[in-house]
């Protein structure tokens, strides 16, 4: 291939996703403030809140109070605890004693095949009285007004399921580098308009930190057990419902609810991997994925230093790092990504690959001391 055809598909691959970028950003916004209508009778909508937790002493006080400051709705909190080795258990109990709405829950041993979050979910859409449904992960605080919007968002969009994508807080370098990336990847190569005209399982996509859904929906799907072996619910959920013929849709959440998936580098590397091999790394998408954003992303900014192809390399830098300076400002993301966003491709291409091999070694990247289930039931560090 020639540098001059290089150039040309660098440029190509960078802008596809900036212009769908710049219609994305229009459809991707925030729940409505208002009810579409008055609430019927005067009556709030009743929200189960199903929060499942496997060692999230670090985070689940601050989520679970945030709920419970939630107005505008009639809610339940179930917490379930997923064999937590850390004091998750007893700083649930300890707010429950005075609080009626919170209960805790123990979770049943992990049956075969099941991945833990996806049992967790299973188990807690069971325990729930209300007919409205959100799984929230325990890491995430909402505001008070989170849980009404979110409702009303579902009803004003004719979905069955809906997702909100909470702000995402970045400390460490590896967070400020490839955490940004879940927008960048959202809005560059979701086509959101598809996504709301077909019901293809191909468009289906959601923040597995947020979701919600009503239980006729659910029950009808199956729930989690139609994801059971998923690492991966912000993707499988959603085309989950798809298949089942339902909608699905999601929203900009980041002045709604915030979140901090990992507190290091290692956290961050295997928290990624464990979700690849059902998202880019998933068979038969690698290759395009590799191809689209090293030749997009990266390559184009080594061709700065060829003079038959500086200018086709230049526009499309200039393309790549205005769409991600882009989101830096509107989601109030770190600007080291920006600076930083040929290393960040690499590093995200560099996860995809690590899930790749750990898969084909017969080792797949487990999480918080379990392995997947597709691979054995024996525990693992990572």
């Amino acid at each position: 291939m020639s540098v001059v055809v290089l150039a040309w598909l660098g440029l190509a691959c960078a802008a596809i996703p900036a212009l769908l970028f710049l219609w994305n950003v229009w459809l991707f916004r925030p729940p409505p403030a208002a009810p579409p209508q008055p609430f019927h009778d005067n009556v709030p909508p009743r929200i189960s809140v199903l929060i499942p937790a496997r060692n999230e002493e670090r985070g689940i006080e601050a989520c679970v109070r945030s709920v419970l400051a939630s107005r505008g709705v009639e809610l339940e909190v179930i917490v379930l605890d997923d064999a937590s080795t850390d004091r998750t258990a007893e700083i649930v109990r300890s707010i429950a004693q005075t609080d009626s709405r919170l209960r805790l829950e123990t979770a049943p041993p992990l049956p075969e095949g099941w991945c833990g979050k996806q049992h967790a979910c299973f188990v807690l859409a069971r325990q729930a009285r209300y007919d409205i449904l959100t799984f929230l992960d325990a890491d995430v605080q909402l505001t008070p007004d989170a849980l009404a919007r979110l409702w009303r968002f579902l009803q004003a969009s004719g979905a069955e399921l809906v997702s909100g994508f909470p702000f995402q807080l970045t400390v460490t370098w590896l967070e400020k580098l490839l955490i940004p990336l879940i927008h960048w990847l959202l809005l560059g190569f979701l086509p959101m308009a598809a996504m709301r005209c077909f019901r293809w399982p191909g468009l289906g996509a959601g923040c597995g930190q947020w979701f919600m859904t009503t239980r006729i929906a659910y029950e009808k799907v199956g729930g989690h057990s139609a994801v059971k072996s998923s690492l991966h619910d912000g993707l499988t959920l959603p085309r989950a419902y798809r298949r089942a013929g339902m909608w699905t849709d999601l929203c900009d959440a980041r002045n709604l609810a915030r979140c901090r998936m990992y507190r290091n580098a290692r956290d961050v590397w295997y928290g990624l991997a464990k979700n690849a091999r059902e998202g880019m790394a998933a068979t038969g998408q690698i290759g395009f994925w590799t191809f689209t954003l090293l030749t997009g992303q990266v390559i184009p900014f080594a061709l700065l230093v060829d003079f038959e192809v500086r200018v086709i390399a230049a526009a499309t830098v200039v393309m790549a790092l205005a769409m991600r300076a882009a989101i830096a400002w509107r989601y109030s993301s770190t600007w080291l990504g920006v600076v930083l966003h040929p290393v960040a491709i690499v590093l995200l291409l560099a996860v995809q690959w690590y899930a790749i091999v750990r898969a084909i070694l017969g080792q797949p990247v487990g999480w918080k001391g379990r392995a997947h289930p597709s691979s054995s039931t024996r525990t693992v560090d990572s």
